[in-house]
């Protein structure tokens, strides 16, 4: 009776080793996607609207990045050196990490104050060679909405496999909106 016994666990032990190395195999394989995650350091070039009120005391943010979701984020864009920064009809330049992309197609920015600052476009230049070639600038023109998210998302969006999927994407493909940039 030993004999049927033992032949009959041989394939149940040999399923279970097959599925600890799957088990295994896929928990090694999101370790190294996690760690092949690169930060990157993007220049934001902010220009400020002429119509702005001068000087401003507002409370500024960013939040951009690519179709893949990889973003940066600048929970308060810092003063400028030697001086304040969002000058009316001035230029100012900052430093911002987040997840390297592919691709900067959205950019968001919230404003938090009472001075009503208005940006007239913001650029950003992604790192490494041949990136700033070409910078995504995002034009806004007028003043921002307190306390909102308010930007531009140029981002290709996926094909719609049915008409009810393809109209839900229409109506979430805006080039401007106050919106979340987590969204």
């Amino acid at each position: 009776m030993a004999g049927p016994g033992i032949g009959a666990a041989a394939p149940r032990l040999s399923l279970l080793l097959l599925l600890l190395v799957v088990v295994f195999a896929g928990s090694s394989r999101h370790s190294r996607t996690e760690a092949a995650v690169r930060t990157c350091t993007y220049t934001v070039k902010v220009k400020t609207s002429c119509a702005s009120p001068a000087p401003t005391s507002d409370a500024v943010s960013v939040a951009f990045g690519d179709a893949y979701r990889n973003e940066a984020y600048g929970a308060r864009l810092p003063s400028a050196p030697g001086g304040r920064a969002f000058e009316r009809c001035g230029t100012d330049t900052f430093r911002v990490s987040g997840v390297c992309g592919y691709g900067v197609c959205y950019l968001y920015l919230r404003r938090a104050g009472r001075d009503g600052w208005a940006p007239e476009w913001v650029q950003v230049t992604e790192p490494g060679p041949g990136a700033g070639e070409k910078p995504a600038t995002f034009y806004f023109g007028a003043p921002l909405p307190d306390g909102v998210w308010y930007g531009h998302n140029r981002c290709p969006k996926a094909k719609a496999k049915a008409a009810g999927t393809a109209a839900a994407a229409a109506r979430t493909n805006t080039t401007s909106a106050a919106a979340s940039p987590l969204g």
